[in-house]
């Protein structure tokens, strides 16, 4: 067998297979074989039917699938073997198969037009300028991450005061029937109300401030609360079954609790860094600057490598491509895509392709790797980030592992991971390696121009980047990252 390329110019080839019928008839004999003996023809006892028979029947179609497997294999080890920049995948030569004659042929050519990529001479340094948001961040916003921690970490504690509106009170609702408790009817023992929830009536919502353990205040759910699923949180009943109850109860206070904000101590910096990570405010502060400065870097990478894809495109759109194979190969491989859609779509798709091949040639030029290590790396980052949205920042690494373990098992989620770490990669060398203009912005205004590219109508996105350039840098700013609120915690606790 014979396995050649003959380049018709500097980006497009045919690759011509030429076999001889001793390169596919041992393997052909062996599958006729594998049929005599598994065949139930009438008339023959199994494994006897006679091979003159097997050929007859399934001579041809065994012939084509051993001479299509030859041709799939050994032109994928052509190609690996000869390292060819393949573009796409290799399409067979119009008109060069031919009927197969079992009796006859005895020499079979197959050709293959392929689409090479080009060589690129990318070249990335000091001479080239990329802007670069540098995100400033601001005392405020420091003070307000700490605040959301002591909120978070914060505790209900007994107290032996009247109640006040945000306090939480526990004890045992009784359903009521002519001013008595109700034969059968609804207890909950285990009761807890805030009266800054009660929002629907403020006469019920004002018997519970001032209130002390002990006393017993009648409330009705249905007047009371705004919404069934308050309802059902207070009965501890589900929401079709609370929205038919309209009957007073008596709720007796057995124990009112007040909310107090963790204090900026050993346990709340153990809580948040880790045990032992710091051991002092000054150094937890420093430590949490630093965790929120690094939460801004990976959307200004984005912004870079989305600059930089530009610059991509500009030293690359005098490069030869084959622009005709890719858009016939296009068309075979996607059948509802019409030839007006590939040629509306090619440009994008051709810059697709010259931005993934402009990325692998600077990894391989600047030998910059991908480890495995690199992927399991991001996954934990990723799922510390998740974690920390809902305050678990400091979860045991038992679980923490469990969690990036089960990530690591979709093939997706790792090939979406891989091409994060291949991109920051690029963005760390591009920023060791390039000149930044760097753009200095508050946090608000960087909130604005990230959220015009996640979705946000082009009007607005327009907007913000004017505001940016016009601003003077002294706006007040405003925190990106979601903390929860107060009310937001309390209300978590009540309905637990």
């Amino acid at each position: 067998m014979n396995i050649s390329l003959n380049k018709t110019d500097n980006v497009n080839g045919i690759i011509t297979i030429e076999m001889e019928r001793a390169d596919f008839q041992e393997n052909v004999d062996k599958s006729l074989n594998q049929f005599r003996r598994k065949a139930n023809i009438p008339g023959f006892r199994p494994g006897k039917v006679p091979m003159g028979v097997v050929k007859k029947l399934y001579g041809t179609s065994v012939l084509s699938e051993e001479i299509n497997k030859l041709i799939s294999s050994s032109l994928s080890n052509y190609i690996q073997e000869n390292k060819l920049p393949i573009l796409g995948e290799p399409l067979p030569v119009e008109n060069s198969k031919k009927e197969l004659d079992l009796e006859k042929d005895e020499k079979l050519s197959f050709g293959f037009e392929v689409g090479l990529a080009p060589e690129l001479d990318l070249v990335f340094d000091k001479n080239d300028t990329l802007p670069y948001y540098k995100v400033k961040l601001e005392s405020d916003l420091l003070d307000k991450q700490i605040e959301g921690y002591k909120q978070n970490f914060g505790t209900y504690d007994k107290i032996e005061e009247s109640a006040l509106e945000t306090d939480l009170l526990k004890g045992e609702a009784v359903e009521l029937e002519n001013g008595e408790p109700k034969e059968d009817g609804i207890v909950v023992e285990n009761a807890i109300l805030m009266p800054s929830y009660i929002k629907k009536d403020e006469e019920t919502k004002n018997r519970f401030i001032g209130a002390n353990a002990g006393d017993q205040v009648i409330i009705n759910p249905s007047v009371a609360y705004e919404n069934e699923a308050e309802i059902a949180s207070f009965l501890n009943l589900p929401k079709e079954e609370a929205t038919e109850v309209t009957s007073d109860f008596q709720f007796t206070i057995n124990e009112i609790t007040r909310f107090k904000e963790a204090e900026l101590n050993q346990e709340m910096f153990d809580k948040v860094l880790g045990e032992g990570v710091v051991s002092d405010e000054e150094s937890f502060r420093n430590k949490i600057e630093d965790s929120l400065n690094k939460q801004f870097e990976p959307d200004a990478d984005y912004f870079l490598m989305k600059e930089a894809k530009k610059a991509m495109m500009e030293k690359l759109q005098d490069v030869e491509f084959p622009e005709e194979f890719l858009k016939k190969w296009l068309k075979l491989t996607n059948e509802n895509a019409t030839e007006e859609l590939i040629e509306n779509d090619f440009p994008n798709i051709l810059n697709d392709i010259k931005y993934q091949l402009a990325k692998e040639q600077i990894l391989k030029d600047n030998d910059i790797k991908t480890e495995p290590s690199d992927v399991q790396e991001l996954a934990t980052q990723v799922a510390q980030s998740q974690f920390a949205q809902y305050g678990m920042s400091n979860l045991p690494v038992e679980m923490l592992q469990d969690y990036v373990k089960r990530m690591l098992e979709k093939e997706e989620t790792v090939n979406g991971l891989f091409a994060r770490v291949v991109e920051n990669k690029i963005a760390a060398w591009l920023k060791e390696n390039v000149s930044l203009d760097e753009k200095e912005v508050t946090s608000e205004e960087f909130s604005k121009i990230t959220a015009a590219e996640n979705g946000v109508a082009e009007t607005e996105k327009e907007e913000a980047i004017e505001e940016v350039e016009q601003s003077d840098g002294d706006d007040d700013i405003q925190e990106i990252h979601v903390e929860k609120t107060n009310d937001t915690q309390e209300e978590e606790k009540l309905e637990d």
